[in-house]
C-alpha cells in the first residue's frame, strides 16, 4: 500500500511560487508483492536514466520484507536464513544496493528517490551524509530525538544511518549508481518493533553475524505517539519544499519490465 501526502495551495502568491519549482513525479504502487516493490525501484531507476522520467519519488508503506544483502548469500548460513525470514512471515529478498541484512513490514515506509545524473560513480558519500542529516531532521521536526550515526552492535551498519536517542536503528540507507542516474532507498522503522526484533535476531544468528538486538526496534519505542502516516507525511513535505510533487502511475513499459526485473530480487 502506498502513503502519499498530497498537499494544496491556498492562495495565488504560493501558486507562482510553486510554478517556478521543479516538478517531481510521485509514483504511486498498488497491489504489488514484496519482491515486486523491491524490484520497481530498480524499474524506476531504469526510467530515470533513459530519460523517459525525471526526478522521481516513491514512498510505501511495505509487507514484511527481509531484504537481504548481496555479501549475505555467500555466508554459509545463508539458506537458513532465509527459512527464518520465512518463519516470521517476512517475505526474504534479495537487494542489488549495498548493505546486510534489513527488514521491514507495515509499521515502516519506504522511501525510493531516483534522479538523473550526468555523473558517475560521484558524491556518493555526500549523498548518504546529506540525507542522514535531513531525514534526521524531519524526524526531529515530530519531536523526535534522532541523530546521525551508527550505534555499536546495529544491523546492516552505516556510518549515516539515523537512529533514535543513540538506541535503536531508526532509517537504514542505501544507494545505487548507474550511468545517467541514482537511487537513494531508505526504509524507515516507525512502529511495531517486536517482529523486526525477532525476524532480526534469527536471521543474523542463521548468517553467523554478530549484533546487538537492542539495536533494533522502532522510533515508537522512544516516541510513542508517532504514527506511520505521520511519518510519510512529513517525508512528502520535505521532498515538497522544494518541488512540485506530482502524482503518478507505473507506465505499462514499467510495469511490463518488472516480472524481468523481479527475476532477479526473488529468492
Amino acid at each position: 500500500m502506498c502513503v502519499l501526502y498530497s498537499g494544496s495551495v491556498t492562495n495565488e502568491r504560493a501558486s507562482e511560487d510553486q510554478d517556478r519549482r521543479e516538478t517531481m513525479d510521485v509514483v504511486e504502487t498498488s497491489g504489488l508483492s514484496p519482491v515486486d516493490e523491491l524490484a520497481f525501484a530498480r524499474v524506476l531507476l531504469d526510467s530515470v536514466k533513459s530519460g523517459r522520467r525525471g526526478a522521481t519519488l516513491r514512498i510505501y508503506r511495505p509487507a514484511p520484507t527481509l531484504a537481504f544483502g548481496v555479501r549475505d548469500r555467500f555466508l554459509p548460513g545463508f539458506p537458513a536464513a532465509i527459512e527464518a525470514a520465512r518463519a516470521h512471515g517476512f517475505t526474504p529478498a534479495l537487494r542489488s544496493l549495498g548493505g546486510r541484512a534489513a527488514a521491514y513490514h507495515p509499521g515502516s515506509i519506504v522511501i525510493d528517490h531516483i534522479e538523473p545524473s550526468d555523473s558517475f560513480i560521484t558524491d556518493t558519500t555526500t549523498r548518504f551524509s546529506t540525507f542522514g542529516a535531513d531525514y534526521a531532521e524531519v524526524l526531529r521536526s515530530l519531536g523526535v530525538d534522532a541523530r546521525v550515526g551508527e550505534i555499536p552492535g546495529e544491523y546492516c551498519p552505516g556510518e549515516y544511518s539515523v537512529n533514535v536517542a543513540g538506541r535503536i536503528k531508526a532509517i537504514g540507507t542505501a544507494q545505487r549508481v548507474v550511468a545517467g542516474a541514482w537511487l537513494f532507498s531508505s526504509s524507515v522503522v516507525v512502529t511495531d518493533p517486536d517482529p523486526i526484533r525477532a525476524v532480526l535476531t534469527d536471521v543474523e544468528a542463521a548468517l553467523g553475524v554478530a549484533w546487538d538486538p537492542t539495536t533494533g526496534g522502532s522510533i515508537s519505542e522512544v516516541s510513542p505517539g508517532i504514527t506511520v502516516d505521520a511519518v510519510a507525511e512529513a517525508f512528502a513535505s520535505y521532498y515538497g519544499r522544494d518541488r512540485v510533487l506530482t502524482p503518478s502511475s507505473p507506465t505499462p513499459e514499467e510495469l511490463a519490465a518488472l516480472p524481468e526485473q523481479a527475476a532477479k530480487h526473488a529468492l
